[in-house]
């Protein structure tokens, strides 16, 4: 059963990214930081670990003549993600 669990999602801060970036179409940097709140340092580490999985992609603009980062999560993402909180739930029923 533990197999099943994705190490990528075992932060909490990365369940919280994965769950925001598979509920909407994307998200900017500022945004996840207020609503997780974390420090830029921590939030972009935890990021930088889902886009190197393959997990999430980065959008980098221009909003006027601020920079602007955004987030979506990947295919590989949504399905990774979608198969951890499988995982879970069956652990879960497992207990009851």
């Amino acid at each position: 059963m533990l197999e099943q669990f994705n190490k990528a999602f075992e932060s909490r801060i990365r369940l919280q990214i994965m769950s925001i970036l598979v509920a909407n179409e994307s998200y900017d940097f500022t945004s996840l930081k207020e609503l997780l709140e974390v420090t830029d340092g921590n939030l972009a580490s935890h990021l930088k670990a889902l886009e190197k999985e393959g997990y999430i992609a980065v959008n980098k603009s221009f909003v006027g003549r601020k920079p602007n980062t955004r987030y979506e999560a990947t295919k590989q993402g949504i399905r990774a993600f979608k198969g951890h909180l499988e995982a879970l739930e069956k652990l879960i029923k497992q207990q009851k």
